[in-house]
Formats: C-alpha cells, structure tokens, sequence
C-alpha cells in the first residue's frame, strides 16, 4: 500500500464501446472535477474495446491535447472485463476509478469515493440509488442485485454499477475475465478487502444507445455461480464435489441395500427393476465426484494463484509496522448521501 505521506494518485479507467460523442465532454468534467478538488491525477485512461464508430479519433486526438489522457485500443470487441482488465495494466494510480463513458457517471462525485477510500475502505462501489433508466433495465436489475447479495452475503444494494473506486493491490489478486467485473467486489469480500458503497447521482443516457441487453442478466446469474464455486471452494474443492459425490453414493448404496435385502428375503427378481439401475448409477456417479474432488485437491495444493502475503492485512516484525498500517475502525464522515457500509463479514465500519 502507499505510505501515509505520499498523496494518493488516482487512475482513471474507462472502457469505451461507440461513445464518440460522450467522451471529449467526459474528459473535460473529470479534468474539472480533479482540479477543483485538488485531486492528484494520475491518468484517465481510455480502453476502445472495438468501436466501429469514431471513438478511436476522439481518443487519439483527447490524447495529444491532454498529458493525462491515455488511449488504448483492443483488437476487437472483447468485453468490459477484459477492457477494464486491459485499462488496469497501464494505470498508475495507488486509487483506481472505474466508470461508464456514457455519462451516466457524473465525475463530480470523484472526491467522495476518494474521501472514503481514506477511511479506511479498500473498494467504494456506487450505488445508482435513483436510476435514469427504464423499467426494462431496473427491474431485472433490481432481481438481479437482491439475488446476488442474498447468494453471495456481500450486502450492496447495486453490483451492476461500474462507478466504483479500489485501492490497486486488489488487482494484484482478483483475476478479471469473462463477465466477472461485476462481482469484483464479492471477489474481493472473500479475501478479506473492506467493502463500501454511496450512492451517486446518475444521469440519463445523452447520446447513443445502451451496449447491454437482457442477455447479460443470463450471463450474469451464470457467473454467479462461478463466483459462488470460487469464494467458497477455491480453498477446497474437494468439500464441494466430495460433499455432492457423498449424496449420491449414499443415496445409490441405499437403492442397492434395498434391492439386495428384498433378494435375499423375498427372492424376488430384481435383475429387470429400473431401480437397480438408477442404484448402480447413482453410486458409479458419487465415486467418480469423490475421486474428482480428491483430484481439485492435488491440483489446488500445487497451483494455487493466490500468494501468502496476498492474505495478509498486517504484520508487524521487530515491533515496527509492516505492509498495511494499524487502522482501528474506519471512520464514515456525516454526508446527505448515505454513507458506505461495510460488507457483511468484512471488517470495516458496521462489521461489529
């Protein structure tokens, strides 16, 4: 993390799918709204993730009018996770801002996830408490979310909002591919960051059409589960597929302890009963998931991507302070907006 008396800069990442017309108008808010709030910008880094409009142009020529503009140019259209991922890899802020270049995201709100980031939270997601958009979107939206919270126990109320604020060593462990930008915060629950939210303003559409239809809420539930597999059982696989394959070999010895009593008392034929199938099978599929499960374990134990320091909060070695200073509990300053509130099971404000 940054020493304390070093300023904080702040890098900010924007993918960009056919928004020419937002983004030099954009680029002159966030420049305004870091200026008058004496921010220390880094950058503002935009990643053109296959436009076909003009967007590229208005990159380049915001580039060589503007010393902290960056332009990036994917191949082709890969999605947002790999754009922002992209973004991410030539920032150089200790604070990196994600957001939407739509304006949607309104820049102005830049000093209150920075103001929250030091109190001592590690990401500030925004909350688009009243929404610009129309009930097409924020209903599914609204589903999506109370699911997603009630599944993954990480209690924000927007996880679609791309206005978001992390310190930068959260990159250094939580891997961006697929859809999974949405759920970097769950991602980040789960290895112990501080999580918070405020509510920003949100703006409607000016220009254009939105990139996203009710196709990414399928996509969305989907990589629900992939992130549930992976902040539950990244650590132990085997709990998972053993856990499932002892159902089933349990359920298909009980068929087969039937059939075989019935058998041996009776003398019945079993030999055409569809229940000795479905026995047989049950416990073939329970010892093929319990050995599955033992290998997830071999193969976690020699390539598991997450170091040991990347654990780490603190340390304090020969009674000096290492890596992260002591932070008692973060304080949340009084504000009309709703302040951010720990996640549950994080040890932020509101943590108990």
């Amino acid at each position: 993390m940054t020493d304390d008396t070093e300023p904080e800069t702040i890098s900010i990442v924007i993918p960009v799918l056919n928004e020419a017309e937002s983004l030099t108008e954009l680029t002159d808010q966030i420049l305004r709204a870091t200026a008058d709030n004496a921010l220390e910008l880094a950058e503002i880094v935009f990643v053109d993730d296959g436009s076909t409009d003009e967007s590229w142009s208005v990159m380049r020529h915001l580039s060589h009018s503007h010393g902290a503009v960056k332009a990036v140019r994917l191949r082709r259209n890969f999605g947002k996770a790999a754009a922002l991922n992209a973004g991410i890899s030539v920032a150089r802020g200790s604070i990196i801002v994600t957001m939407d270049a739509d304006l949607q995201d309104d820049p102005v709100e830049l000093p209150r996830f920075i103001e929250q980031i030091g109190n001592g939270f590690d990401l500030v997601s925004g909350w688009k408490k009243t929404r610009r958009d129309p009930l097409s979107k924020t209903l599914p939206s609204r589903l999506f979310n109370l699911v997603t919270a009630r599944v993954t126990g990480t209690r924000l109320h927007d996880f679609n909002c791309g206005y978001k604020a992390y310190r930068r060593e959260i990159f250094n462990v939580v891997q961006l591919y697929g859809e999974l930008h949405r759920y970097i915060p769950v991602l980040a629950h789960a290895l112990g960051y501080r999580i918070g939210e405020i509510a920003v303003t949100h703006h409607a559409r000016r220009h254009g059409k939105s990139k996203y239809g009710m196709s990414r809420f399928l996509r969305g539930f989907l990589d629900l589960l992939t992130v549930v597999t992976i902040t539950r059982y990244a650590w132990r696989p085997g709990h998972l597929f053993g856990g499932v394959g002892a159902v089933f070999l349990v359920g298909g010895s009980a068929i087969l302890s039937y059939l075989t009593g019935l058998k041996l008392i009776t003398g019945a034929d079993i030999g055409s009963r569809p229940l000795l199938l479905l026995g047989v099978m049950t416990v073939i599929i329970g010892v093929q998931l319990l050995l599955f499960g033992m290998m997830s374990e071999l193969i976690n134990s020699k390539s598991s991507g997450t170091r040991p320091e990347d654990l780490i909060r603190e340390t304090i070695l020969d009674g000096a302070a290492d890596q992260e200073p002591a932070i008692a509990t973060p304080r949340v300053t009084a504000d009309p907006v709703p302040a951010p509130r720990a996640a549950v099971g994080g040890r932020g404000p509101g943590s108990g």
